[in-house]
């Protein structure tokens, strides 16, 4: 159990059944009492919601495992991955992943949550190495600073490059902001 008081940015909670991480964290003193208004992003739906709580009122904290997988393939909506210990795979939908489908790549390795058992998201590495697959053609003395063009890479993802960049480059991708970084291949 977590009260109002302690809730932080980052913890997750259960709540009417359902998991939400507080992604958003407002202390308000009153006279009598303190408040803690905070917004919520639902795990599995990606929903957002605003509650506010008592500094009194009790919250059963969600304590979440993690351990590291490898992501195998994906059959329509379901992605699977193996426990790289007892080598079981188990699915994990597209809603729960979020943008992380957009740099998932067959054979990476990945920290996976779970809570009660159940999957529950990944935690992506801050760059990925992807191949370009579809892109304009580059003409010589295309440089870094004339512009960029779209490239669409293997992961299905599109992002803009740099003029320089190939039709099978491998690049560099932030996986936070989905910006190309560098080529490097």
């Amino acid at each position: 159990m977590i009260s109002g008081s302690e809730l932080r940015k980052g913890i997750t909670i259960e709540l009417e059944g359902e998991l939400y991480q507080v992604i958003d964290y407002q202390h308000i003193k009153m006279k009598r009492t303190a408040l803690a208004k905070v917004k919520l992003r639902d795990i599995k739906a990606g929903h957002t919601i605003e509650r506010t709580f008592q500094s009194d009122d009790k919250l059963i904290w969600a304590r979440l495992e993690s351990r590291s997988m490898q992501y195998l393939y994906n059959d329509g909506n379901l992605y699977y991955f193996m426990d790289e210990q007892s080598f079981e795979q188990m699915p994990i939908s597209a809603s729960q992943l979020g943008d992380a489908i957009n740099y998932l790549k067959e054979g990476m390795s990945l920290e996976v949550s779970s809570y009660k058992g159940e999957l529950i998201g990944v935690e992506l590495p801050i760059t990925v190495e992807l191949q370009v697959t579809e892109t304009g053609p580059s003409f010589k003395g295309d440089t870094a600073t004339t512009g960029n063009k779209p490239a669409k890479l293997e992961t299905g993802i599109t992002i803009q490059v740099p003029l320089f960049v190939d039709k099978g480059d491998v690049i560099k991708i932030d996986t936070r902001s989905g910006e190309y970084l560098e080529r490097v291949g």
